[in-house]
C-alpha cells in the first residue's frame, strides 16, 4: 500500500478520480511521477486561472522571499498588503466606483461565506439566509447549511439551520429550474414578506451565486437577479454575491456579475484571488456594514497571506489591459465552437459564460465514465451538478490555443464514446 493509502485519511476524493501522483506542473499541464502530461481543464476547482507556476508570479514570489519579505503577519499592516490593496483598489473598485472595504478572512472561502452570513446577521438583527437550490457555498457549518447539496449536507452531524432554500432563476431551463420559475417564487416571497400574518419572517440576507459552479453551471437570469436584488432591498436584507469560482476573470470580466444591474452589499472572493495557488479569501463590505464589526469578532491566524498578497497583485496586472479578457472570450467561442455536435442530442444541453462551460448530459454515472476516460486520455477534468451530471470545463485562463484546442478534441471524442452517438 502506498503512504496515501495507508496514511491519509478516507476523506481524500480527488485521489480516487485521479490515481496518479503528480509531480510537477506548469500552465494547463500536469506531469506524474513517471512523466505522463495531463492536460488540466480542472485548475484546481477553479483556483488556477493563471496557470500552475505563473511564470511572472512565480519570479515575484522567489524575490519577495529571498528580500526577507514578512510572511505571517495576522492582519498586521505590512508594505505587501497595502501595495496589494492600492492595486486592488485602482484596477477593481475605482473603475466600478466601488466604495467597498477588503475584509481579508482566512484562509478558504467558506470562511468568506461564514463571515459574510455573520455580518448580515449583524446589520440586521435577523437569522435567517436566503439560499437557492442547487447552490455551493462552502463545507464549515454556517456556509455548509447555505450548500444545497445533501451529500456534503449529510456529514455535518447537526441540524443546518437559519437558511432557507429557494429555486434559482437560470437563463435555461437547467435541473428543472428556469428563471420563470424563479420570478414566480420572488413575488410569493415578496407577497408573503410584507403579509404580517404570514408568519414568514424577513431574512437578514440574499447569499447566490451568479454562475452556480458546483451546482452545474447554472447561470443568472439578469432580470431575475435584478429582481432578486430589488426584493433584497424592499426588505431590508443585504445582498451577498459569492464570486468565489466564478470570479477572477473566469467568466471575461473581472467579477461574473459586471454585465448584471445589480450592487451587491458583500461580495466573497477566493480561489483565483490568490494568482498562483496558494490560500486567500476577502469579503468587499459596503462601508456602512462593515461599520457594524467590532474589532477581531471574527479573527484567524491565516489572513491576508503575504505570498497571496504577492503573486495576487500581478495576477490584478492581468486586469489592467482587455488582452486576457478578450482571450477568454475567443476561447469561449472556441470551446462552444467544438462542443456544437452536441447541440444536435435531445439528452445533452451545453451551457456557459467565458472559459466555465458545463456539459450537462442528464447522467451521473455517464458523466463519471467520461471523466475516467478522459484521464486515460491525459485530460482532467470533473463533474458537477445534481447527481454528478454536469461535465465542467474550467482550464486556466492563460492556456494556450493548442492545447485548448488538443483538450476540446479530446472531450468531444470521449463524449461520443460514452454516449455512442454525436
Amino acid at each position: 500500500m502506498s503512504i496515501f493509502e495507508l496514511r491519509e485519511s478516507n476523506l481524500r476524493g480527488y485521489s480516487r478520480i485521479y490515481p496518479t501522483v503528480f509531480d510537477k506542473a506548469i500552465n494547463a499541464k500536469q506531469i506524474d511521477e513517471n512523466g505522463k502530461e495531463y492536460l488540466d481543464f480542472f485548475s484546481g476547482a477553479g483556483v488556477l486561472n493563471f496557470g500552475h507556476n505563473n511564470p511572472r508570479m512565480t519570479s515575484a514570489i522567489i524575490d519577495y522571499i529571498q528580500g526577507n519579505g514578512v510572511l505571517h503577519s495576522l492582519d498586521m499592516s505590512t508594505t505587501i498588503k497595502r501595495q496589494f490593496m492600492e492595486k486592488f483598489e485602482e484596477v477593481v473598485l475605482k473603475p466600478r466606483d466601488m466604495p467597498h472595504r477588503m475584509q481579508f478572512v482566512g484562509p478558504t472561502g467558506t470562511n468568506a461565506v461564514e463571515a459574510a452570513m455573520k455580518l448580515a446577521r449583524r446589520v440586521t438583527g435577523r437569522q435567517e439566509i436566503v439560499a437557492f437550490h442547487h447552490g455551493f457555498h462552502g463545507m464549515t457549518l454556517g456556509s455548509l447549511a447555505a450548500t444545497a447539496n445533501s451529500y456534503f449536507r449529510g456529514a455535518a452531524g447537526v441540524p443546518l439551520n437559519h437558511v432557507r432554500h429557494q429555486p434559482f432563476g437560470c437563463i435555461t431551463r437547467c435541473h428543472g429550474c428556469h428563471s420563470e420559475c424563479g420570478l414566480n417564487t420572488l413575488k410569493q416571497l415578496a407577497d408573503q414578506y410584507n403579509d404580517s400574518s404570514s408568519g414568514i419572517d424577513k431574512p437578514a440576507a440574499f447569499l447566490v451565486e451568479v454562475i452556480q459552479a458546483e451546482g452545474g453551471v447554472n447561470i443568472a437570469d439578469p432580470a431575475w437577479l435584478s429582481a432578486l436584488q430589488d426584493l433584497a432591498r424592499e426588505v431590508g436584507a443585504l445582498l451577498i454575491i459569492d464570486d468565489i469560482q466564478a470570479g477572477m476573470g473566469r467568466t471575461g470580466s473581472f467579477f461574473s456579475f459586471d454585465d448584471y444591474d445589480v450592487d451587491p452589499d458583500i461580495v466573497c472572493l477566493a480561489k483565483g484571488l490568490g494568482g498562483v495557488g496558494t490560500p486567500i479569501a476577502m469579503n468587499l463590505v459596503k462601508p456602512e456594514h462593515d461599520d457594524h464589526w467590532n474589532p477581531g469578532e471574527h479573527t484567524g491566524t491565516f489572513r491576508g497571506q503575504s505570498l497571496s498578497f504577492v503573486a495576487g497583485g500581478v495576477a490584478l496586472d492581468y486586469f489592467t489591459d482587455p488582452a486576457l479578457m478578450d482571450q477568454v472570450k475567443r476561447y469561449h467561442d472556441i470551446m462552444m465552437q467544438h462542443l456544437s455536435p452536441m447541440h444536435s442530442l435531445p439528452s445533452v444541453q451545453v451551457r456557459g459564460k467565458g472559459m466555465m462551460i458545463g456539459i450537462d448530459i442528464g447522467d451521473g454515472d455517464k458523466a463519471k465514465e467520461v471523466v475516467k476516460q478522459c484521464f486515460e486520455h491525459g485530460l482532467l477534468l470533473g463533474a458537477c451538478g445534481t447527481g454528478g451530471r454536469v461535465i465542467k470545463l474550467i482550464p486556466p485562463l492563460t492556456i494556450e490555443e493548442d492545447n485548448l484546442h488538443e483538450g476540446m478534441g479530446i472531450v468531444v471524442s470521449v463524449l461520443a464514446n460514452v454516449l455512442e452517438a454525436v
